[in-house]
């Protein structure tokens, strides 16, 4: 079966505008348990968190996908960003985000911290089994359900991808083929002098299972 990571581009965000919260670790949230398991700290899935509808209304966060900011060493420039997808708690007071407790004592050693809270400009998502055969064979410029990463209502629109060496799918590569071309500029090639060309390997335009991540946008 296939499985891809679905990088998912939210142009709607903008600039990020961060709220300072509690930031609280907890096990669970009425009856919902906050988990945080080898499939989060690999990536594969996104922590889940709560915060009250307020907090999630003045983030402007339609999806609930948000990016929790931790200052490790704020002169340093050392910080830890986390996606969280957020769900609404009535219980929750405004000015706090309750995340899974194991989440915090894994990367932090703490129960409790302050953080910067902001709605995500970007986001990855695992797609495997049936939601990942929807992209087979679809090319870059053509769209997918946005329900297959949890979004109703919208439509990814593809925009390129990479095979597990990091080859890059392009546009004006058509078919499902991989292959040497001479680049002049990105995406596959960075020239440092004017000028300059080299020739590199890359990917069509059409998605097989040999792609690993696919490059969206929210339509």
């Amino acid at each position: 079966m296939p499985e891809f990571k679905v990088v998912v581009n939210d142009p709607e965000a903008g600039e990020p505008r961060p709220v300072w919260v509690r930031v609280v670790g907890v096990e669970s949230v009425g009856d919902a348990k906050l988990e945080f398991t080898v499939d989060h700290k690999e990536k594969k899935k996104i922590p889940v968190a709560y915060a009250n509808p307020e907090l999630l209304k003045k983030l402007n966060t339609p999806y609930g996908y948000v990016t929790l900011r931790i200052w490790k060493d704020r002169a340093a420039g050392e910080k830890l960003n986390i996606t969280l997808k957020v769900m609404p708690s009535e219980e929750i007071p405004p000015e706090e985000l309750h995340v899974p407790k194991a989440m915090l004592e894994e990367l932090l050693g703490v129960e409790r911290t302050v953080g910067e809270v902001f709605r995500s400009k970007s986001f990855q998502i695992l797609v495997s089994g049936k939601n990942a055969e929807i992209f087979i064979g679809k090319r870059i410029g053509e769209k997918v359900p946005a329900d297959v990463v949890g979004i109703q209502g919208k439509e990814l629109l593809i925009t390129g991808g990479s095979d597990l060496t990091g080859a890059p799918m392009l546009p004006s590569v058509h078919g499902p083929v991989k292959k040497y071309i001479l680049l002049s500029g990105p995406p596959g090639f960075h020239p440092r002098r004017k000028g300059e060309r080299r020739r590199k390997l890359v990917r069509g335009n059409t998605i097989t299972e040999e792609i690993v991540q696919i490059n969206t946008k929210l339509v």
